[in-house]
């Protein structure tokens, strides 16, 4: 017995050291690191729209291809808006011709104001003449009377020829100063935007999914189509335990387990704390001022950058994470 008990000593210490070592690597870690399971892959997500409602005519690319910034995506029937280009370019011809028109008639108005004035003053001239042979009985009162009648029916012409050339001058005399000039290239400047419009490319690097655009679609402007997930934005949203907030600051390291690649071990870094929880910002808050409220501590979403992943790795929106932030 005395032998068995002197066995079992050694056997005893050694199983307190391993639980001492546990103990102290728990209580030593625990407060070096932060992890949570509740944690899901994220990116930056494109809702891929029309900027003008029309016909699909050729769709270029196919759900979960990869595209790269400038790529064709699709096509909208360019007719209709060719046409209102057209239109509106006829409309600044219009609106041209219109002005060359108005500077033509402030010449003629011109001309007329100042023959105007001529024949008044020669009529002025004419009546003070009449008037002192009337005088001297040389003429009679009628021929003044004619001379003073066509005075002023001169002077009501120009006052006449006046205010029509005071009406042409209200229109800058620059046809590009001009309004319906300036709403023609406006509206040239629209259609051809429109026009442009018609054809959609990839606005950056990414994978287009969700996808069921096909050729002969009618779309609407600014209805979403389709997604495009932007190449390198992948990121990780960790739900942490209000209670386990502290000490987690943006710049930590963080070491990622991605559930669909057991095993593996990515990088990352985190990079912001949310503002609020995460159902501060949901559709419907939870409203505990009644009588029966529990209190259960709240989780807050922080944002942790990916390191890039090598092909073998693609990452996937939504794929469930654990992640574990070495806190500094």
């Amino acid at each position: 017995m005395k032998r068995l008990a002197a066995k079992k000593i050694p056997i005893v210490i050694a199983l307190a050291l391993v639980a001492s070592l546990g103990g102290f690597a728990y209580v030593h870690f625990s407060g070096s690191t932060r992890s949570t399971e509740n944690a899901y892959i994220n990116a930056d997500v494109v809702s891929v729209a029309s900027l003008v409602a029309g016909r699909v005519t050729a769709v270029h690319v196919k759900d979960n291809q990869y595209v790269h910034k400038g790529d064709a995506l699709f096509d909208i029937d360019p007719e209709p808006f060719a046409i209102a280009l057209t239109r509106a370019q006829a409309d600044l011809a219009l609106a041209q011709q219109s002005a060359r028109q108005d500077n033509a008639e402030i010449s003629v108005a011109r001309a007329q104001v100042a023959q105007m004035e001529s024949d008044l003053a020669n009529a002025r001239a004419s009546h003070a003449r009449n008037k002192e042979l009337v005088a001297q009985n040389f003429l009679t009162q009628q021929a003044a009377d004619d001379t003073l009648a066509r005075v002023q029916a001169l002077h009501a012409a120009l006052d006449q020829a006046r205010a029509k050339l005071t009406k042409a001058l209200s229109a800058p005399e620059k046809t590009e100063e001009r309004g319906d000039v300036l709403k023609a290239q406006a509206a040239i400047a629209q259609a051809k935007l429109d026009l442009e419009h018609t054809h959609l490319a990839a606005t950056q690097d990414g994978q287009i999914s969700n996808i069921t655009l096909t050729a002969g679609s009618l779309v609407g402007a600014g209805v979403p189509l389709f997604a495009l997930i932007a190449q390198d934005s992948f990121h990780i949203e960790a739900n942490f335990k209000e209670t386990e907030l502290a000490g987690i600051h943006p710049g930590e390291d963080v070491d990622i387990q991605i559930d669909m690649y057991s095993g593996q071990h990515f990088k990352g870094t985190v990079e912001s704390l949310s503002g609020g929880t995460g159902t501060a910002f949901s559709l419907l808050p939870p409203q505990n001022a009644t009588g029966n409220w529990v209190k259960i501590a709240q989780r807050v979403p922080v944002r942790i950058k990916l390191a890039p992943t090598d092909a073998e790795h693609p990452l996937r929106i939504g794929a469930t994470a654990t992640v574990t932030v070495q806190l500094k």
